[in-house]
């Protein structure tokens, strides 16, 4: 399989370290609010990665965490504290608000989009003692100083800080007012923020440097090497997540174990509404209810994401949903020609060789860093040969094919029912009018399916019955 590592620059063939097990470390979300469409679109490419490595024959020990304390909402050292901040605004406790968005982002990942769930989800206020171990650890390596509001990593003792998102370091230094903070250097962070003396948290602990909480960067770090060990093969995120949080996580875990954090770095890009950044003031943020409400399918929404590729910016308009929405129906009708016989169509129209070397298209393209649009054109193109060809079928290879598109896109086209044997009564008695040449009884009970929800197409080699 082809990756590309962010690192590099570069697409790379990758393969585990060690063994045949994929080490995957994902940047969970902030459970602070329902999340919105923009949230889900790099969750669906990876589950798309999951999807791929264990089709290759990897065993994938993935985890992804759940960022319940610390997230301020400069992403970095300032602002208010994202979950302390839901809390005051729906009038409960931070503690209450997390475990309200965890559930509510539970359902929606793997009931409501169907997404692989992750083997380990943990939640950081689970691990608050190991980050405090782990900060005490880079604090006896010497690359720690403590200020007012916290203990800080200082980022001047690494040469190559910023090598993830190849800063100008000397450039930020230089415009830089170090001074209104307190800290050392610009790009420092903070691995422990310390509460303030006259006012109680929700979310607070002990620790040798005073009462406080996690920098936010510090979880993932703590997490991956808890449950992952020193170093991961992949480690998944947005493309906002590296010129901070990902390189801080970098700076603060290979300063304390000496070797690489993670071997291959993948990003996705974001995508805009209408060509516009998603904003609350804009009123361009939708959630999956928002689809719903508009009798759109989450399948479509996926089918739409991974029509662009993960490294490319989207966009989402309602009307690009709709043809997404068009694009599965036309899948989900091909589907149902599994229930019927085409045995009548040109012997060499469509062989199991046709479907066997589509199937391995989508498998070489998704192999090929996650080109889902190039797997999604190679179903469009042999789905259309099926249908509009009325070809000859092999129903093992057929099903295969759909098996594929369900276990590596995750899109399930095997769900369709078969029809009653009532209506399949009413199609063969309409065959039958149509060989007699009785046009007006063929149209009639062309209506009668029709009002049953059952579309005919007639064909040179016969009729097929769609859903309407």
């Amino acid at each position: 399989m082809k990756l590309y590592n962010t690192m590099t620059r570069a697409v790379e063939d990758f393969r585990p370290a060690t063994d045949n097990t994929v080490k995957m470390y994902t940047c969970g979300l902030t459970v602070y609010s329902q999340p919105h469409i923009g949230n889900w679109v790099a969750y669906i490419y990876w589950d798309i990665l999951v999807r791929v490595l264990k089709a290759d024959g990897y065993d994938v020990n993935r985890v992804q965490n759940i960022t319940d304390v610390g997230h301020l909402t400069s992403n970095e050292d300032g602002g208010e504290d994202k979950m302390l901040a839901s809390a005051l605004k729906e009038g409960t406790t931070a503690w209450d608000v997390a475990e309200k968005y965890m559930v509510l982002a539970d359902e929606e990942a793997f009931t409501k989009l169907g997404l692989i769930r992750p083997d380990h989800m943990p939640r950081a206020t689970d691990y608050i003692q190991q980050q405090i171990e782990f900060i005490r650890g880079l604090e006896e390596k010497g690359y720690t100083y403590v200020i007012e509001d916290g203990v800080y990593f200082d980022t001047s003792k690494l040469s190559d800080y910023g090598k993830l998102a190849r800063l100008d370091i000397a450039g930020l230094q230089f415009g830089s007012r170090v001074a209104d903070t307190g800290k050392k250097n610009p790009t420092d962070f903070a691995l422990w923020k310390l509460s303030l003396k006259d006012q109680k948290r929700d979310m607070e602990w002990d620790s040798p440097w005073g009462k406080g909480f996690p920098g936010w960067h510090l979880e993932c770090s703590v997490m991956a090497r808890q449950l992952l060990g020193d170093t991961i093969d992949i480690h998944t995120g947005g493309i906002d997540h590296i010129p901070v949080h990902h390189t801080n996580e970098i700076a603060q875990t290979e300063s304390l174990t000496g070797k690489p954090f993670a071997n291959i770095w993948v990003h996705a890009n974001h995508i805009k509404v209408n060509g516009t950044k998603m904003s609350k003031s804009l009123g361009n943020i939708f959630t999956l209810d928002d689809i719903k409400q508009r009798g759109l399918s989450l399948n479509a929404f996926k089918l739409m994401i991974l029509s662009k590729h993960y490294r490319t910016e989207g966009n989402f308009t309602w009307e690009i949903l709709e043809a997404a929405q068009n694009r599965l129906q036309r899948w989900q009708n091909t589907a149902l020609l599994r229930f019927q016989t085409l045995d009548s169509g040109p012997k060499d129209s469509c062989s199991p060789e046709i479907l066997d070397s589509a199937a391995r298209e989508i498998i070489d393209s998704l192999k090929n860093d996650l080109l889902t649009p190039a797997a999604i054109m190679a179903i469009d193109q042999t789905f259309n040969q099926v249908t509009n060809g009325i070809l000859e079928i092999s129903k093992n290879s057929f099903i295969n094919l759909l098996n594929i598109v369900r276990d590596l896109l995750g899109i399930d086209l095997l769900s369709g029912d078969d029809i009653t044997n009532e209506q399949k009564q009413l199609l063969d008695a309409r065959q039958q009018t149509r060989d007699n040449q009785e046009w007006d009884r063929s149209n009639q009970l062309r209506e009668e399916l029709k009002s049953q929800g059952i579309h005919v197409r007639d064909t040179p080699y016969g009729q097929i019955w769609e859903r309407n």
